[in-house]
């Protein structure tokens, strides 16, 4: 039987987390978009922070700004949702235990607001938000949701990064996310066999 969990709590506990996390994921109404959505965020130096020796002597305020790396939305959203909540119900606390931080991701994601993540979390589910808007299947986004849940932490680290940040000219950041897509997420062409790898999944 599973234990009931009372979100207002979760929020409360998550608090000075969220103040000290490097990665957040934000649930938000944008107006691009129809419904909520999830976007992934770093907090990385400020140009001001950049250009001091002493990073002490900058206000908190100004030493990191806010990078969205992504957004997941719409219906990709909603076929992810059950993964969402694994990957945020993997989050500990400095002491080990559970922040049950899946608790605040129910079927109508009607929470709003931030969500402390680890660099772990972050990056798979920044690794999500930038490869799932050029894939039209939702079957095909949500076996790419599960397999990337499944990544370790220097898997998703090395990933992350390749479908981010260019290693050699810009156009190899779209090479990488091309390949991505195909690794985790087959081709249309793979239907079939793509639903029989979910059906396991799932269980």
């Amino acid at each position: 039987m599973s234990k009931k969990i009372n979100k207002d709590v979760v929020i409360a506990n998550m608090q000075g987390a969220l103040r000290r996390a490097k990665w957040m994921m934000r649930i938000t109404m944008l107006k691009k978009y129809t419904g909520p959505v999830m976007e992934i965020i770093e907090r990385v130096p400020s140009k001001a922070a950049q250009n001091v020796i002493d990073i002490s002597t900058l206000p908190e305020s100004r030493r990191t700004k806010q990078k969205v790396w992504g957004r997941i939305y719409t219906g990709h959203m909603r076929v992810s949702l059950p993964i969402i909540r694994l990957i945020l119900d993997a989050i500990t606390d400095e002491q080990g235990r559970p922040m049950d931080l899946g608790a605040l991701i129910d079927d109508k994601v009607s929470y709003r607001g931030d969500i402390p993540l680890t660099e772990e979390a972050g990056m798979k589910l920044g690794l999500l938000a930038v490869l799932h808007p050029q894939v039209r299947s939702l079957s095909r986004v949500e076996l790419m949701a599960w397999r990337i849940r499944l990544l370790s932490r220097e898997e998703a680290m090395y990933l992350f990064t390749k479908s981010t940040i260019p290693a050699y000219e810009e156009r190899s950041v779209i090479w990488a996310r091309s390949g991505l897509r195909i690794l985790f997420a087959g081709m249309q062409k793979d239907m079939r066999e793509i639903r029989s790898i979910l059906e396991n999944l799932r269980e």
